[in-house]
């Protein structure tokens, strides 16, 4: 397969990207800095410089046409202000959503955040980002045109993935390593009949396949 991963060089896509060129995936990562390039190549992906903040639904489309699947990763990263959040968290992924309806994408996931919800109240910066993230989440799962599955991580942590994992519609919060993140991401990508479901992911006891498998009901 062909994936565009957006926010190409943060942490939970670096190492999905990793993964999939690893096992003869072609994929594309969309950073938003030049220097950021040689990171994306040491883990088999091809840098596409491009800035979602700035873009045109046009411009991002381009990149995507021709790609069997799109993977939003991106994020304001924990230092950003509430504009941020918006720009980043809420935006930019409704304008990569809308980018994969015009080039004819349908498979799409999205890397959301435990607790995100569009009715989220309160203001705290990270109550803003709940908020974005809700709302971003409510756009894609609104396009018919995208085969979409919202992926809703608990506490990330840098801890050794050890491939164990609880995935299902409803958790209850805790840790996930990055690690499993990335495994259940690219699970995901391999599993179309995950269309339509959004899906929290903390640590448990079920192998990623398994679990992949059993929210897919094979």
């Amino acid at each position: 397969m062909r994936i565009v991963i957006a926010g190409g060089h943060g942490q939970i896509a670096l190492r999905l990207e990793r993964l999939l060129a690893a096992r003869g995936d072609e994929v594309a990562g969309i950073i938003r800095r030049a220097e950021q390039g040689d990171d994306l190549r040491n883990v088999g992906a091809e840098p596409v410089l491009l800035d979602l903040e700035s873009a045109s639904v046009e411009e991002v489309a381009a990149h995507l046409r021709g790609a069997d699947a799109a993977v939003f990763a991106a994020g304001a990263g924990p230092g950003s202000g509430a504009a941020r959040k918006d720009t980043v968290d809420k935006a930019a992924a409704v304008l990569f959503a809308d980018a994969a309806v015009l080039a004819g994408v349908r498979r799409f996931v999205i890397v959301s955040s435990m607790g995100a919800d569009p009715r989220h109240e309160g203001d705290e910066i990270f109550d803003v980002y709940l908020r974005a993230k809700g709302e971003a989440d409510a756009h894609v799962s609104g396009l018919d045109a995208l085969d979409w599955t919202v992926l809703r991580p608990g506490a990330l942590t840098d801890d050794a993935g050890n491939g164990l994992v609880r995935l299902e519609a409803h958790t209850g919060r805790g840790p996930i390593p990055r690690d499993d993140v990335a495994a259940v991401l690219a699970e995901l990508l391999d599993t179309p009949a995950t269309a339509g479901l959004t899906l929290e992911l903390i640590s448990g006891s079920t192998p990623v396949s398994v679990a992949v498998k059993s929210v897919a009901g094979n």
